[in-house]
């Protein structure tokens, strides 16, 4: 490359210091959780199973018994019997037709709603009814299929409901998409009035569980729990509150061998490796009996939000592990980031184009292992600085 112009490159460069003018630059920086007196409030182990001892001992016993990797895609040889039972479990458990186990959570909703709206399968371009603030990954999904989504306003079912009607007589196919709990606002959306909706407009209702699984509905079971959904797919994740890595979704039987042969992100990926199967599986079985945990954890969230409503902070809806407090511009974010790193207390900025222009946010997610003094440290901490920062 000697010689020749990084003409490429400075287009690039370009593009990063434009994103750093506006405070939006992100950067990867090293967290080592075992490192003193830090106190974490930025994690998605919202149970600590990935620190749990049953799960790294299962982890470590699959790795043994059936080795490092997979070895190859699962549709070459790469589908193990322990990826087969995790499967059965789930579908168990979610009492599901089947289940089908995948890689991360934005390869899963992206390359399946990819796959699911597919207008050559479905005879025409479908209707895709979205919660406005839905995961970037279901927004990828959408562009993937080249199809228009027909947003709602966030949370409000009934506007949902007045654009299903208005579209009432259209002949294509409908889909509804959201969160269960939404992963930058805390907040959760009405599942059962989701399903009545979906069930009596004919549509189909895809469902993002990955944080409310483990911590909220039956025995951890996700809000979906008990649901009854007549056309649908739940779609959650391992690397919450389950502690390790990968991602699931669990439909009938026809949706699952469709996606076997129409998503990519399933097609063309290495299986998930025996080791993050085994940490999965163990943590299954403990979400189970976890009720304790989680009334400590929703506590705790709960504690902390009171204490900043008290000082007038804004928390949005949030009534889950995850509180934001609202910050607005991205500076400010940024500037209150910083100053609770310095005091030891890793919280996280989150900005455009992860939430809307204006309402960055320290994005809190709390967890089982805090305790009432951790909550306290951190509610005096944010309040304080939260009224310093310009």
């Amino acid at each position: 490359m000697a010689g020749r112009s990084p003409v490429i490159e400075k287009s690039y460069r370009a593009v990063l210091s434009e994103l750093e003018g506006l405070h939006r630059l992100r950067k990867t920086r090293a967290f080592d959780p075992s490192r003193p007196g830090v106190l974490n409030v930025s994690s998605n182990d919202y149970l600590g199973l990935s620190r749990h001892p049953e799960c790294i001992a299962r982890a470590c016993e699959y790795a043994h018994a059936w080795g490092a990797g997979s070895a190859s895609s699962r549709l070459i040889c790469g589908t193990l019997p322990i990826h087969e039972a995790l499967e059965a479990k789930l579908a168990r458990l979610k009492g599901s037709e089947t289940a089908l186990v995948m890689g991360s959570g934005f390869q899963t909703n992206s390359s399946v709603l990819a796959a699911l709206l597919d207008r050559q399968a479905l005879g025409a371009e479908p209707l895709v009814f979205a919660d406005k603030l839905n995961h970037a990954s279901m927004h990828e999904g959408c562009r993937l299929a080249g199809v228009r989504q027909i947003r709602f306003r966030h949370l409000d079912l009934n506007h949902l409901e007045s654009l299903l009607t208005k579209h009432a007589n259209a002949t294509a196919p409908r889909f509804i998409l959201s969160e269960s709990v939404f992963s930058m606002d805390g907040d959760r959306t009405d599942v059962q009035v989701l399903a009545s909706l979906a069930d009596r407009f004919g549509a189909f209702l895809y469902l993002d569980e990955a944080h409310a699984v483990g911590v909220l509905g039956q025995r951890g079971l996700g809000l979906a729990s008990g649901v009854a959904i007549a056309q649908g797919l739940i779609m959650g994740t391992f690397s919450k509150a389950l502690g390790s890595y990968g991602a699931y979704v669990c439909c009938s039987s026809t949706v699952r061998e469709y996606l076997v042969n129409r998503a990519p992100g399933f097609i063309f990926s290495t299986a998930l490796p025996p080791a993050a199967l085994g940490a999965a599986d163990a943590a299954l079985d403990l979400i189970l009996g976890m009720d304790t945990e989680r009334e400590h954890l929703l506590w705790c969230a709960a504690r902390f939000r009171t204490a900043l409503h008290a000082h007038g902070l804004d928390t949005g809806l949030s009534d889950t592990q995850i509180v934001p407090v609202m910050a607005g511009e991205e500076a400010r974010a940024l500037r209150a980031m910083s100053a609770l790193q310095d005091e030891g207390i890793l919280a996280v900025a989150v900005r455009p184009p992860t939430v809307p222009p204006g309402s960055s946010r320290l994005r809190i997610s709390l967890t089982a292992r805090h305790s009432a003094d951790d909550v306290d440290r951190l509610a005096e901490a944010v309040i304080r600085i939260m009224r310093q920062v310009p």
